[in-house]
């Protein structure tokens, strides 16, 4: 019998129906929507495309897109000065700057100027130590929907042992870290791992997130594990997760396919911590559950 799928795209759209039923009443009220600000650096045509479906989804949901396109040559003050205008903007809610960054430019000393406030990315070092503290913060959107897909899919998280495949600042840490404050026992697993597949093996999830195509086969997969493909790698065949889908979808009790899974989920995450920034940044109450 087949693993059940997870719906990425299902609970990703039932998340922005709900962000967009919270702005309508915001701006029926007499409110400003939420606005998010994206700056691109470069012609990256991934990067572009990300941008796009961004946009798209702001459209969607009824939050003000802001855009800043600067040349690939630009400077790291050049673009230290277009944030600290956003961090400055009271207007704007939320500042994402599309990595990757040209050569030129230090990714960290560009993160680190962003408004903690306004990093709907979580990737500041303060919304860091908020996920490691468990207090209030912008989360990572990745991690954060990879939370939600576990979450919506009816999955009892308490006890449960988890394997993280990935260990990156984006990714594996971020989402250990969740999951360890839902209860459950986490092991984060990497290139040096000893004896990767007896742990994985035992997990009863299993998230991958190490940007190898299809690494994860049915004979590392624990019968009836919940699985979370959290790659997207392009092979000849076509774009492919971390995880062998046909192989594994014959062991596991529950998994994410590679394209609709993870993917519409760090967008609408997005959204979420948008509308979330706007809510601590504007100072008047707003209803509903985000």
């Amino acid at each position: 019998m087949n693993a059940k799928l997870i719906d990425g795209k299902a609970v990703a759209q039932s998340i922005k129906d709900e962000i967009k039923a919270e702005i309508e009443k915001i701006t029926a009220g007499g409110g400003r929507a939420p606005a998010l600000a994206v700056v691109l650096v470069g012609h990256d045509p991934a990067s572009q495309i990300y941008v796009k479906n961004k946009r798209k989804a702001c459209h969607a949901v009824g939050i003000t897109s802001v855009e800043h396109l600067l040349d690939e040559s630009t400077g790291e003050k050049t673009l230290l000065d277009v944030i600290t205008i956003l961090n400055n903007d009271d207007d704007i809610d939320g500042i994402l700057v599309q990595l990757p960054l040209p050569k030129q430019i230090s990714e960290p000393a560009v993160l680190e100027h962003i408004n903690p406030l306004k990093d709907v990315d979580g990737f500041h070092p303060v919304n860091v130590g908020r996920l490691v503290a468990n207090s209030p913060g912008l989360r990572p959107c990745t991690p954060a929907g990879i939370l939600e897909l576990l979450k919506r899919s009816g999955q009892d998280l308490v006890g449960k042992k988890v394997a993280v495949l990935g260990r990156s600042n984006i990714v594996g840490k971020p989402t250990a870290t969740l999951l360890l404050h839902e209860s459950c026992t986490v092991t984060i697993c990497h290139s040096k791992t000893r004896h990767l597949a007896d742990i994985t093996r035992s997990a009863d999830i299993l998230i991958a997130a190490i940007g190898r195509p299809e690494f994860v086969t049915a004979d590392m997969v624990k019968p009836s594990a919940v699985v979370i493909d959290v790659g997207v790698n392009r092979t000849p065949k076509g774009v492919v997760g971390d995880v062998d889908f046909e192989g594994v979808k014959k062991v596991a009790g529950y998994l994410s396919p590679v394209p609709g899974g993870v993917g519409p989920m760090t967008i609408a995450m997005l959204m979420y911590n948008t509308l979330k920034a706007y809510k601590g940044l504007s100072r008047r109450p707003v209803g509903g559950g985000h």
